[in-house]
């Protein structure tokens, strides 16, 4: 049962309130006047607080005041006899739900109190869906205790609360963009932007102007001035993949904005300034572009100011049977399947793997395992594994095709037809997904 705290020093009004409250379906708690009201907020916490603004002792104001310096996501409505300008400007600005005239009209308190209730539900859905999102990203959510992973979480501890420039190594499926964002969601500005930009997927006239935005008439198609994500990101972070793909021009205008924390959009005149970290990360050797002549050197040292090289998964083995578990859990929630056993006689195997994919092949092939699994135990058949000289795929060599095509097919039947949990768990989009249905012909 939802609770209301009604504060005001009319006894009629406190009886008239309590009683039309607890016909509503509240719990009705009363004050006469300021001071027995904040006491009354403190031991009962309501969900809702009906605040007259002027007491006997304490101003409404004041009371209002100190009732959010306890908590800051009050829900507080005031009222008054006396409707003016200011006294409502400054209920408002003080952090007011909703500001009330007497006498009350009870159909516009219902309103007011539904409205309330309403957006507080929001509220706690969009905090909790936030604490989940940074919960995600916490260093105790990249799984490991070998050696070389517990390297990568002091760096991680190091550079979080700094705004150095970080250059993130690692071949592909070993977790850089995860722990970009454990660095981001581990620091001060965590509520800040994350953005991504893969380098080597837009084309270098198209990635300037995501990186700097572009003014009308900049180029054929600018047909409105546009924000690049230096700006965008503001004080966030601004994660570039694959920064070894740039070109030689977009280097010079990256290295600029390191140097001098400022920009200009394609075609414009305006400097603009960015606080923004960036974070860059490559699976490639950058030492030996410089030696080719493909990047700059004084870029790369301004990028890599600190470097987390992070280790293969074939390197970690010892991590293996923590992140089975971790990755189940996962899968689980995404498929609401229960497939959580694994036999020891899987388990060596995938000990003795050498996941060339990385943590992204053994999550793939978790997942696989966990739509085939008949009950809730992960057997070989389930999964593309090596045993000894033996991959647990097709007899006939077939195309590529043929193999996406029919693993779509085994996704989108465990998911019975949602496209939207499908794209997730197949890491594509959704207009992607759309086009393989349409060109595969697939049953949803």
């Amino acid at each position: 049962m939802k609770s209301v705290l009604v504060i005001d020093d009319d006894p009629l009004i406190r009886k008239t309130l309590s009683s039309y409250l607890s016909k509503k379906g509240f719990e009705a708690l009363v004050a006469e006047d300021g001071e027995e009201g904040i006491q009354k907020y403190e031991e009962h916490i309501p969900d809702l607080v009906i605040l007259d603004i002027r007491l006997p002792d304490v101003d409404g104001l004041e009371v209002l005041g100190r009732i959010r310096e306890k908590n800051p996501n009050a829900s507080i409505i005031i009222m008054t006899a006396y409707d003016d300008m200011k006294t409502t400007i400054e209920a408002i600005k003080s952090g007011a739900f909703e500001y009330l005239v007497k006498p009350l009209d009870y159909v516009e308190l219902d309103l007011t109190i539904d409205k309330a209730f309403q957006i507080r539900s929001l509220e706690d859905k969009v905090s909790y869906l936030l604490d989940e999102k940074q919960k995600e990203y916490t260093i105790d959510n990249i799984v490991g205790r070998s050696v070389k992973m517990r390297e990568v979480f002091k760096l991680i501890g190091s550079v979080a609360n700094t705004r150095t420039n970080v250059l993130i190594h690692g071949e592909s499926g070993t977790g850089k963009e995860l722990v970009a964002k454990a660095i981001h969601y581990n620091s001060p500005n965590k509520g800040e932007p994350f953005i991504v930009i893969n380098c080597s997927a837009i084309t270098d006239t198209l990635l300037e102007s995501e990186l700097f935005g572009h003014v009308k008439g900049a180029f054929t198609d600018a047909i409105c001035e546009t924000k690049g994500k230096f700006e965008i990101a503001g004080k966030g972070t601004l994660f570039l993949d694959e920064i070894g793909d740039i070109s030689a021009n977009l280097q010079s205008k990256l290295l600029r904005v390191i140097e001098t924390r400022d920009f200009m959009k394609v075609g414009g005149e305006k400097i603009l300034k960015t606080e923004a970290r960036i974070i860059a990360a490559t699976n490639q050797d950058l030492k030996k572009l410089i030696e080719i002549g493909k990047l700059r050197e004084d870029l790369y040292y301004r990028l890599k100011v600190v470097e987390i090289a992070l280790p293969l998964l074939c390197d970690r083995k010892e991590d293996i049977p923590e992140l089975v578990a971790y990755l189940l859990e996962k899968i689980n929630r995404d498929l609401r399947k229960n497939v959580r056993k694994v036999p020891p006689e899987v388990m060596k195997t995938m000990m003795n793997l050498p996941w060339e994919g990385n943590v992204r092949e053994l999550e793939n092939a978790l997942i696989r395992g966990v739509i085939l699994a008949k009950g809730d135990v992960i057997l070989d058949e389930n999964l593309a594994l090596e045993i000894g000289e033996k991959k647990l795929y097709p007899k006939q060599l077939v195309p590529l095709k043929e193999v996406e095509k029919d693993y779509i097919q085994h996704v989108l039947k465990a998911t019975k037809g949602n496209k939207t949990r499908t794209s997730q768990i197949l890491q594509i989009t959704r207009p992607t997904l759309d086009k393989k249905i349409k060109e595969y012909k697939l049953d949803i």
